[in-house]
C-alpha cells in the first residue's frame, strides 16, 4: 500500500518536513498491509537499515495530489502541487528502488526554491542546483494554473492514438492537459481542454483503462475527438465531454 502525505501545511514548509527523514510528512509511504500488526515494513524500503522512518518510500514532496500507477508498465506518476510558481509531475519508473528525493522545499519543479522575502541562495541544508534532486518530467508555471490534479497514462482500448498519453488537470483553471514521453522533460500540451472555470477534483480509471475526470458536479470520460473541430461535446449528460486530439 502506497500513501501520499503533504508536508503538513503552512506555506514554505517552515518545519522542513519534506526533507526530514524522521517524519512521514512530505513523502510517499510504502507499507505491507498483509503482514504485521497493524502493518509490516517492506524490507527494501530505503530507510529500513539507515535510520529515519522505515515507512518512507520517496521524499521531497509538497502535496502529492494525486499519484497513480500505470497499469501497463507499472510506472508511478506523482503530481505535486506547487507553492508559488511551478506545478510538477514526477515519475518513478517501475522496478527502480525507493529513496528518490524530488526536491521540495529546496526546489520547486526544476528550479531552486527561495521563499518569498528570502534572499537568493539555497535554504540551509539545500543545494542551489535543482539537478541535485530528481527533476520532474513535466512542469508548468502559474500563468497557466495554480494547483495541479494528477491523472493517468491512458492504456484503454477505445482510442489507440491516445496510448502512452498522461492526462492531468489544474484545479484553479479547470484545464485538462497532457504529457507525452520525450527525453528527461516530457512534451506538454496545455490545450487538451480549456476548462469551464471550475476546479478539476480528480481523475479515475475503469477496468478497461479508460480515463475519467471529475469537475463541478460532473464525471466525464476523456475521448479522442479528432478532428479538432469536434473540440468539446456540448451534451454533458453523455459523460464524453473531455477531448483529446
Amino acid at each position: 500500500l502506497y500513501i501520499g502525505l503533504g508536508d503538513g501545511g503552512s506555506a514554505n514548509d517552515p518545519q522542513g518536513n519534506a526533507q526530514n527523514p524522521d517524519t512521514p510528512l512530505g513523502k510517499i509511504l510504502r507499507i505491507d498491509v498483509d503482514r504485521g500488526d497493524p502493518y509490516a515494513i517492506p524490507g527494501d524500503n530505503p530507510f529500513v537499515h539507515t535510520g529515519g522512518r522505515p515507512e518512507i518510500w520517496l521524499t521531497g514532496l509538497r502535496n502529492p495530489w494525486r499519484f497513480s500507477f500505470d497499469r501497463k508498465y507499472g510506472d508511478l506518476f506523482i503530481a505535486d502541487v506547487g507553492q508559488s510558481a511551478w506545478e510538477e509531475v514526477n515519475l518513478q519508473p517501475a522496478g527502480t528502488p525507493g529513496g528518490r528525493d524530488f526536491g521540495w522545499d529546496c526546489a520547486e519543479g526544476a528550479h531552486e526554491y527561495v521563499p518569498p522575502g528570502g534572499t537568493d541562495g539555497p535554504t540551509a541544508g539545500c543545494s542551489s542546483d535543482p539537478s541535485s534532486y530528481e527533476l520532474p518530467i513535466l512542469e508548468y508555471g502559474h500563468g497557466i494554473g495554480c494547483s495541479i490534479t494528477g491523472g493517468y497514462r491512458y492504456s484503454g482500448d477505445l482510442y489507440p492514438d491516445m496510448h502512452g498519453v498522461y492526462f492531468f488537470g489544474d484545479y484553479c483553471s479547470g484545464d485538462i492537459m497532457s504529457g507525452t514521453e520525450g527525453t528527461v522533460i516530457w512534451d506538454i500540451d496545455t490545450q487538451v481542454y480549456n476548462g469551464p472555470g471550475f476546479g478539476i477534483y480528480t481523475f479515475g480509471e475503469d477496468e478497461n483503462g479508460e480515463v475519467y475526470v471529475s469537475y463541478g458536479s460532473s464525471i466525464s470520460r476523456i475521448i479522442d475527438a479528432t478532428p479538432q473541430e469536434a473540440i468539446f461535446a456540448d451534451d454533458f449528460d453523455t459523460g464524453d465531454t473531455a477531448w483529446w486530439s
